[in-house]
Order: C-alpha cells, then sequence, then structure tokens
C-alpha cells in the first residue's frame, strides 16, 4: 500500500489530470445525453448541434474549476485572463480534433465504423496530452514561474 501512496505522491497531478479528465467525460455526456432524451432531439440537426455545444460549455466549466482546484492546486483567485486561455486552449483542441476527423473520416473516406473509432481514440489521446500540456505550462503557471517572467 504504501508504494502505491508513493506512486500516487509521485505523479499525482496526472492521476488527478485523469481522474478530472474521467470526471469530465461523465459530465459532459449527461449533459449532452440528457438534453436529446428530454427538451431536444438528435433527430433534428440544429437541436443536436445545440446539445453537443451545451455540453461542450458545460464540460469545459467543469474541467476549468476541477482542473483549477484538484490538479494544479492554484489558491489565488480565478481571473478572467486564466479563463480565457483555459477556453481557448479547449477551442484549439476542440478545432484541432474536428479537422483530424474532416481530413481522415471526411476527406480520405476511412469512415467505417473501425476507422470512425480508430480516429476518434487518437483525437482523444492527442487532446488529452494536449489540453494537460497547455494546461500545465500556459494556463495554470505556478506563482514562482510567473514571477520569474516578469
Amino acid at each position: 500500500m504504501k508504494k502505491l501512496l508513493d506512486l500516487y505522491k509521485k505523479y499525482e497531478e496526472i492521476v488527478n489530470y485523469i481522474i478530472v479528465g474521467g470526471c469530465t467525460t461523465v459530465v459532459s455526456l449527461a449533459t449532452k445525453w440528457g438534453l436529446l432524451f428530454t427538451i431536444l432531439s438528435a433527430k433534428n440537426a440544429w437541436q443536436l448541434q445545440l446539445a453537443n455545444i451545451i455540453s461542450w460549455i458545460v464540460a469545459v466549466t467543469f474541467a476549468y474549476v476541477t482542473n483549477r482546484l484538484f490538479v494544479f492546486k492554484r489558491k489565488n483567485k480565478a481571473n478572467w485572463k486564466e479563463a480565457g486561455k483555459f477556453y481557448g486552449s479547449r477551442v484549439f483542441t476542440l478545432l484541432l480534433e474536428m479537422f483530424i476527423m474532416w481530413f481522415f473520416v471526411t476527406l480520405l473516406q476511412m469512415n467505417s465504423h473501425t476507422w470512425v473509432i480508430v480516429w476518434t481514440l487518437v483525437c482523444q489521446v492527442l487532446v488529452t496530452v494536449l489540453n494537460y500540456i497547455i494546461s500545465k505550462f500556459l494556463v495554470f503557471i505556478k506563482d514562482s514561474d510567473s514571477h520569474a517572467k516578469k
């Protein structure tokens, strides 16, 4: 048990990021499905996209708060600049994911169920890694790092 605890302490930030990411996925899916199975319809293209947008906003907001508090353990008061960087980075990785899916699935017509799953998983890994790197080095900069840059 001590070895497991030592391992957690060594990789605490990454482990917490994975846990928060899993919770963010649950929030995103619950929001999307909650909307689509109650007040919106997946059969209507506009309503489907509205559900996607709303679930993205709710999930990214949840991710910002939980990453700030539990992953990067920011003690100072949240500010608009930090939140803007976080949302902006998430928009960037969302657009990157959309481009990859469009390029491989639509343009190259790798659109069988197997390929869609493969490219979705590739995107998820890439986006998760990029989101962590961007959050760690551009959004939730440690106080000592931000003072050194001034």
